[in-house]
């Protein structure tokens, strides 16, 4: 039985480390500039960024780092300086590929 609570702990001490290990190696966009946002990522060409205590996004500097039929979206972000910057680009698709069309 004690072996047993012994497995469990060293488990749940292992998740914990590889959380805290996969959140150190994410940059976190709250703890830079606007501008070392951008420029962070125009060097990557792609990144996933920490943007909240349990929220994280990728950000994409061009359409070649997305899926076919996808197309580019701002994608703003909270930094030190500006809380709604405008890293980069988000991949997705469009809610509507050829316009709306009227009746």
């Amino acid at each position: 039985m004690r072996i047993r609570h012994l497995a469990t702990a060293t488990l749940a001490l292992a998740g914990v480390a590889l959380t805290t290990a996969a959140e150190a190696a994410r940059p976190d966009l709250r703890r830079m500039t606007c501008a070392q946002a951008q420029n962070l990522v125009r060097q990557h060409g792609a990144l996933v960024f920490t943007t909240g205590q349990h929220t994280f996004s990728r950000f994409v500097s061009n359409l070649s780092y997305c899926d076919r039929g996808q197309s580019l979206f701002t994608q703003y972000g909270p930094t030190l300086d500006t809380p709604k910057c405008p890293v980069a680009f988000k991949c997705q698709e469009r809610l509507f590929r050829h316009g709306i069309r009227r009746w």
